[in-house]
């Protein structure tokens, strides 16, 4: 990492039960988490967006939302966002397929119609220099209220803030789950 995390008892006693959720959530508290806490108000900030977004009462399927974060963490070559996201994705799909495919989703069968729209938008909102067309949209209406595509964007713009802060500070993966292959030309590609 680029820079490094503080002692744990230096930070405020107010962050100190999301670390332990963490610990007791993951085993052991997120490097991500840590470094954020250096800036308390930063933290809390993120922590409740976060909360927002992962909420149970989506409008979203979990496996949609751990697909897109997935996706835009490969993106920006967040190792660790990679690692976290592709655990949470295998467990809600109930294997590592959708995880191992998701680099060629575009010829791949195991994603439906919705996903690739979903995903479509993902690449179109991450990708310097893409946008997204009046085309995109419209399809992505064809699948989803206009709420959940306030939804689906608030989820891939914070996925966006969150995988390119980790990716930044060289935040490198704490083990949660194999990792996919690197997206070609990004770090850790050694083709």
């Amino acid at each position: 990492m680029r820079i490094q995390a503080r002692p744990a008892g230096s930070y405020p006693w107010y962050l100190k039960p999301f670390f332990w959720s963490q610990k007791r959530r993951y085993g052991e508290v997120l490097l991500p988490g840590l470094l954020w806490g250096r800036v308390p108000r930063l933290f809390m900030t993120v922590a409740m967006l976060y909360g927002a977004l992962d909420a149970r009462r989506s409008q979203l399927d979990p496996v949609l939302r751990s697909l897109l974060t997935v996706r835009v963490s490969q993106l920006n070559w967040c190792r660790f966002c990679v690692d976290i996201n592709s655990a949470t994705l295998a467990r809600r799909a109930g294997s590592m397929a959708k995880v191992e495919a998701l680099e060629d989703w575009r010829t791949s069968q195991l994603y439906s119609a919705p996903e690739r729209a979903a995903l479509d938008y993902t690449e179109a909102m991450t990708i310097t220099g893409r946008g997204v067309t009046d085309e995109l949209m419209a399809e992505l209406r064809r699948h989803y209220t206009d709420d959940a595509v306030i939804e689906l964007t608030a989820l891939i713009a914070f996925q966006n803030l969150s995988s390119k802060f980790n990716s930044a500070l060289d935040v490198p993966p704490q083990g949660f789950c194999r990792l996919p292959s690197a997206t070609p030309g990004g770090p850790g590609d050694t083709s």
